[in-house]
């Protein structure tokens, strides 16, 4: 009976579609195949980068037909249609984004054999202002006045002899999930690539807290999917929120999650409406994060309801893999990368819209939800599971009085799920980072297997609050299980800083019986200390070099010698 009820509802849907076809002017157009395209599978570096190419190598993960470019004639023919624009296209889904100004386009278009349906995803009705616009979810979030922060550091917790960064105002919100662990070991966000798809980076080339960002080079790239354009310093500023938890570098005043990392900046988002456009849009920007390399996706977006009601996700849709954008979501998940977004701030609401949204609600999507800097729940934060019964949000963030830097570069704090999302994120890159060679479920498993309530997850906190110096041990244990000293050189060996007396510690697994020689050097090849173990076969050791208390910052080597195999190591002291 639910089946019939669903189905109705699609048919339903499709006639006011048909009927009321010439007030849209934005078609998603699917193709039925890509035969005959000119790119061959075995032949990836020529739709591929070559950081996509590893990251789907790294983690055993196959490059398929989905991963194949539209084919370019059956695009020039749609273009060859007078009256239409092309706006973006998806090689998931095998699809491209038009928009028309002559209603009869379509119906030529749709007399293409390769067509397989066309799809209205926007109206042609002039934007409202952004004043006025009643969106769904930007404008549900609320900021404070300006105001003197600096009480949400507590003295001698935070500092230059203490933490790798001193914080400043935002010392709270990483300090929730042990974040400063994962800086002090050295990992902040280096190698790791975030792709942030959102509604517009207004002022981000001026802002003083994006300093260390624009003198390294950190921006790899921008695009405006909604204006067709390169630039997003432009309109809305709420991505720049979301990139300043994540990328400040400002000490003293407010240093973000992941401040080393590279960036995509993407504009997904137009706030004068909401249409699923947008999704389409998010796509778009999804699959050249996923081409050209980027390791995650944090977006503090979602939908449910849309200006025109025929589009609404209903609860029941969003089930963890319906909608397109969560789709998506999930595909980007399928080719390696990890995907964080907002649960929503609809959590007081007492009908279905008090649920996550999507894609929040996907199957592969790691939702996060908001709390304080005290760990309560922010009672904005949407509710899970997703209708088919998930846990959702996954986990939780500071999402409620986050500190966030405004386009001038005053900090100041505000409210929602969009900035719980990009504190997570950062923090999951750095996770990463230190553990380059799992893939992308072994970091959210941690990440959740660290959370608060991981044994009792919940439908407000779901596993609750991260703590990213237990998911550094998880790992930590995950990787010396799966350690062998048959592969030396690549993982078989695990070195860390000892956060209390700076020492090197190294742990491996023998598989020879004998004796096993271990060399701490500097990087001009100069002997520091050398120890010396008794090793037998499928046995855990531990060496530890206490030298390295005194060792000045910079680059040492480890160097492994039992006889039979040898392995030199790069170390890093902080």
């Amino acid at each position: 009976m639910i089946l019939k009820k669903f189905i109705s509802v699609l048919l339903f849907t499709t006639l006011l579609y048909i009927s009321g076809s010439a007030q849209f002017s934005r078609y998603i157009v699917q193709f039925t195949d890509k035969n005959g395209t000119s790119f061959a599978i075995n032949n990836p570096i020529t739709f591929l980068s070559q950081q996509a190419i590893d990251r789907r190598a790294k983690q055993n993960i196959s490059i398929d037909s989905t991963d194949l470019p539209v084919n370019s004639v059956y695009l020039d023919s749609i273009l060859s249609v007078p009256g239409v624009q092309l706006l973006n296209l998806s090689k998931w889904f095998n699809q491209v984004l038009i928009k028309i100004s002559d209603s009869n386009a379509l119906q030529k278009i749709n007399s293409f054999v390769f067509v397989k349906k066309t799809s209205p995803v926007a109206t042609n009705v002039k934007p409202i202002k952004k004043d006025t616009v009643k969106n769904k979810f930007i404008n549900v979030l609320s900021y404070r006045g300006k105001q003197d922060l600096s009480s949400h550091q507590p003295e001698n917790l935070c500092g230059p002899d203490t933490n790798y960064y001193d914080y400043g105002n935002n010392y709270l919100q990483i300090h929730i999930h042990n974040g400063e662990y994962l800086h002090n070991l050295g990992f902040h966000g280096e190698n790791t690539t975030i792709a942030i798809l959102d509604a517009g980076f207004n002022g981000y080339l001026s802002n003083p807290v994006f300093d260390s960002v624009r003198q390294n080079n950190q921006v790899l790239g921008t695009y405006d999917y909604v204006n067709l354009k390169q630039s997003v310093n432009e309109e809305d500023v709420h991505g720049a929120y979301c990139f300043s938890i994540i990328a400040s570098n400002e000490p003293g005043a407010m240093i973000g999650s992941s401040p080393k990392s590279k960036f995509w900046l993407f504009k997904t988002e137009d706030v004068n409406s909401e249409y699923p456009v947008e999704e389409q849009n998010w796509v778009a920007a999804a699959e050249f994060a996923d081409s050209a390399g980027a390791d995650l996706i944090s977006t503090s977006l979602g939908y449910a309801y849309f200006d025109d009601s025929i589009f609404n996700l209903n609860y029941a849709q969003r089930n963890g893999h319906f909608s397109l954008i969560t789709m998506a979501a999930n595909f980007a998940f399928a080719k390696g990368m990890i995907v964080t977004a907002s649960a929503g701030n609809s959590g007081t609401a007492t009908d279905e819209t008090k649920y996550v949204i999507c894609p929040a609600d996907g199957d592969s999507v790691l939702a996060v939800g908001a709390t304080d800097v005290n760990g309560v729940i922010a009672p904005f934060s949407s509710w899970g599971p997703n209708s088919s019964g998930a846990i959702k949000p996954n986990v939780v963030s500071v999402g409620e009085g986050t500190v966030i830097a405004l386009p001038n570069g005053d900090i100041k704090s505000g409210n929602g799920t969009s900035f719980s999302n990009p504190n997570l994120a950062g923090l999951i890159g750095c996770l990463w980072q230190a553990f380059p060679d799992f893939a992308n479920y072994d970091i959210i498993s941690a990440v959740q297997q660290s959370a608060s309530q991981y044994n009792n997850p919940d439908n407000r906190y779901g596993y609750g609050i991260p703590d990213f110096k237990k998911a550094y041990a998880i790992l930590m244990e995950k990787k010396l299980l799966q350690a062998d000293i048959n592969s030396l050189a690549n993982k078989w060996i695990s070195v860390f800083p000892n956060p209390y007396t700076t020492d090197f510690t190294v742990l491996f697994k023998a598989k020879n019986t004998g004796n096993a020689y271990l060399q701490l050097s500097d990087a001009t090849g100069r002997i520091i200390q050398t120890t010396s173990a008794v090793i037998s076969s499928n046995q855990y050791y531990t060496e530890r070099f206490s030298s390295a208390f005194s060792l000045a910052r910079g680059v040492y080597f480890i160097h492994y010698d039992d006889g039979k195999s040898k392995a030199t190591l790069r170390v890093v002291k902080q």
